[in-house]
């Protein structure tokens, strides 16, 4: 269960920590000058971006068929950049889900990088 004590930046900061001992990966803030294209903080593998916080859900990069399976499942929401634009590629998994977030962050992490490949 989540601690309703911990915030989404804290729960995010837990998950880069995770990910940052591998030298691929690296982070990114939304209010840098090499600020992010979705303007959230992020975790990038090979330059591109995998995971990032977005109003307080975790938001990954899977195939859409994953994305699609997430969605039916009722475990989270189709990704909306703005402007009712849903991404195929993208999903929001909410703080009551946190259990789930470093799979689904190491999940879009292979993915991206064997897309870069």
């Amino acid at each position: 269960m989540t601690d309703p004590r911990v915030n989404p930046d804290e729960r995010f900061e837990n998950l880069c920590h995770t990910f940052l001992t591998d030298p691929a990966v690296s982070r990114e803030t939304g209010d840098g000058p090499r600020r992010t294209g979705f303007g959230a903080t992020a975790l990038k593998v090979d330059d591109r971006i995998f995971a990032m916080l977005v109003k307080g859900w975790l938001v990954v990069k899977l195939p859409q068929h994953r994305v699609d399976t997430i969605v039916t499942l009722g475990e989270g929401e189709r990704y909306d950049p703005g402007g009712g634009r849903l991404m195929r590629e993208w999903v929001t998994i909410g703080p009551q889900l946190e259990p789930q977030w470093i799979d689904l962050a190491r999940e879009a992490r292979d993915f991206v990088a064997r897309r870069a490949a």
